[in-house]
């Protein structure tokens, strides 16, 4: 039986979300000016956004590697697939020439 839970990356989401969520709870509920708290709000999302575009990068740049990584398996597997077609032939048409010769 195989067992199914939730990848990394879902559980490292559900993190920065419930921090994210939690950060600004903090900041409405926290006793001070409406003005102070805008700014804190302000430069929390500044924050965030920054952040956020660092991990978007980042991803861009690893997906972006196992692409490229891809293309170069599909590469040298085509390379041998060909190989062994061609192969084949050649082994075919020794044989088709072996036998219209008996």
């Amino acid at each position: 039986m195989k067992e199914e839970g939730y990848g990394s990356g879902a559980v490292l989401m559900s993190f920065l979300l419930g921090g994210i969520v939690g950060a600004g709870l903090a900041l409405l509920l926290a006793p001070q000016s409406g003005e102070e708290t805008r700014k804190k709000i302000r430069e929390f999302a500044d924050d965030v956004k920054d952040k956020t575009a660092g991990l978007v990068d980042e991803a861009k740049h690893k997906v972006t590697d196992i692409v490229d990584e891809g293309k170069g398996f599909y590469e040298e597997k085509k390379s041998v697939f060909k190989a062994a077609v061609d192969a084949g032939k050649d082994a075919y048409e020794k044989e088709k020439e072996r036998l219209s010769k008996a």
